[in-house]
């Protein structure tokens, strides 16, 4: 596990019973702290809290979160409600609550059961340990279908550091992150001695990368979340720039990634993975405009789940994203099975684009004749199960 870092749940039935609904992280040392937050509007009251204590205070000691209850489009009840939340963690670490963050997920519009989650704060604390991280990835899931866990080790001059995160999110996933000013919530700790600044930047570039280009439904949260806390127990000299922090990018960004896949991959009702790659745009922001364009088109995505190749589908949701191109210079692979070529269909290769399509992973490539920008979206399928998953929610 990650030095310095305790993790621990409890069962606090915010929602539902018999299941781990209330997490806290905890690190025996001061941890910077650098994050990016939903660009969503209605922000979550946890969010909106979380932003303003970052902008005071780089150095946090514990995170509170909960499933069940997104705490959001509550008002002032609902940033009192964190703050008590806050301070009774605060109280119980002898801490000061500005070093205390919380972050919430579920039912929008619901207040918090601020009693239910206070009441439980000297159990979480009781049952801290390294390996309670992983009750926390399941205090954190809604209607995900398991806990989602990422790690990495390398060393720098000698000492060992680690690089370990979890995450949660199956639907409502279409991160727009940025940074201060799924739900998709995603917690990484690292024992690295890092500067704050130059961990905030890098966050910033990892997450745009990872975080940013993935999509289940379209739907970007009010609750989406990426903290990374930094303890420097690891002892390793101070990483201040891409030179000395090269092994530490490289683990970060390994962990976003794979975070990044597994959610997507536990979509909500999903049957199909699918890595939309956008090849030879005129510039990346253009090709990440295409790829989320296809990614998130409900045609498509139907069409996936029937293991129909739709290539009709793919070029118009191409051609409406607002890009210009020479739709005459286009071609689409299933894999590596060409479907299109220069905007037209090879009707001949359609067999072997369903056979392509009866897999549970592959790539839909669409390749331009524009310059030699690129960019790769992970997605999945729609299918019945997500309908019924989303028209039940709240039930």
């Amino acid at each position: 596990m990650v030095k310095g870092f305790f993790g621990s749940a409890v069962m606090a039935e915010i929602k539902y019973k018999d299941r781990y609904d209330l997490g806290l992280i905890y690190s025996e040392a001061n941890a910077t702290v650098a994050a990016n937050f939903t660009t969503n509007v209605f922000k979550a009251a946890p969010v909106t809290d979380a932003i303003e204590i970052i902008k005071n205070n780089k150095h946090i000691k514990a995170i509170l979160v909960n499933s069940g209850n997104a705490n959001a489009c509550t008002g002032l009840i609902g940033l009192k409600n964190v703050a008590k939340c806050r301070e009774a963690v605060a109280k119980n670490f002898s801490i000061d609550s500005s070093e205390v963050l919380m972050s919430s997920t579920g039912v929008i519009g619901a207040h918090l059961p601020v009693e239910k989650i206070v009441n439980k704060i000297p159990e979480l604390k009781e049952r801290l340990s390294p390996a309670g991280l992983f009750d926390v990835a399941k205090a954190i899931m809604t209607t995900d279908t398991f806990a989602k866990t990422a790690q990495k080790k390398f060393a720098i001059n000698g000492n060992e550091v680690t690089v370990f995160g979890i995450a949660k999110g199956a639907g409502m996933i279409a991160p727009k992150l940025s940074s201060p000013h799924a739900t998709m919530l995603a917690f990484i700790m690292t024992d690295a001695n890092i500067e704050q600044v130059f961990l905030q930047n890098i966050v910033n570039i990892l997450c745009n990368k990872t975080f940013n280009k993935i999509t289940v439904d379209g739907d970007t949260s009010t609750n989406d979340s990426v903290i990374v806390l930094a303890n420097g127990i690891a002892a390793n000299s101070l990483i201040t720039n891409k030179e000395n922090g090269k092994e530490f990018i490289e683990a970060l960004d390994a962990v976003m990634k794979e975070l990044s896949y597994k959610i997507v991959k536990d979509g909500e009702g999903a049957t199909k993975f699918i890595n939309i790659k956008i090849k030879g745009m005129n510039t990346p922001d253009n090709a990440a405009i295409i790829a989320r364009t296809i990614a998130e088109s409900p045609l498509v995505k139907t069409a996936i789940f029937g293991e129909d190749p739709n290539w009709g589908r793919i070029l118009a949701a191409a051609g409406r994203a607002g890009v210009n191109f020479n739709p005459d210079k286009v071609n689409v692979f299933f894999d590596d099975v060409m479907m299109v070529k220069d905007g037209m269909g090879i009707i001949e290769n359609e067999e072997k684009a369903k056979d392509v399509m009866k897999n549970k992973e592959y790539s839909i490539t669409v390749a331009f004749d524009e310059g030699a920008a690129s960019c790769k979206f992970y997605t999945c399928d729609y299918s019945f199960d997500y309908i019924k998953i989303n028209a039940d929610y709240r039930s």
